[in-house]
C-alpha cells in the first residue's frame, strides 16, 4: 500500500508540490486582478487619466492635432 497503491506517498508528495505551485499562481493572478481593477477605477473617475490612456494606448487624437509615431529600428 505504501508503494503500489495509486495514492502512495510519492504520488501524494508530487500532488502536494503541484498544489503549492498552483496556490502561488492563484495569489499572483489575484494580486494582478486587484491592481488592474484599481487602475480601471482610476481611469473611469479621472478624465485626464482616461484621455492620456487613450492617447498613449490607442493613438487617439483631437481633430486639430497630428500624431507622429516614431518606431525605433531594430539592430
Amino acid at each position: 500500500m505504501l508503494f503500489f497503491d495509486p495514492n502512495d506517498f510519492i504520488s501524494q508528495y508530487k500532488l502536494l508540490e503541484i498544489l503549492k505551485e498552483r496556490e502561488g499562481e492563484k495569489a499572483y493572478y489575484t494580486e494582478g486582478i486587484i491592481k488592474e481593477e484599481k487602475e480601471k477605477e482610476a481611469l473611469l473617475n479621472d478624465n485626464r487619466r482616461l484621455e492620456q490612456f487613450a492617447r498613449e494606448k490607442y493613438l487617439m487624437k483631437k481633430p486639430t492635432e497630428d500624431v507622429y509615431v516614431i518606431v525605433e529600428k531594430k539592430k
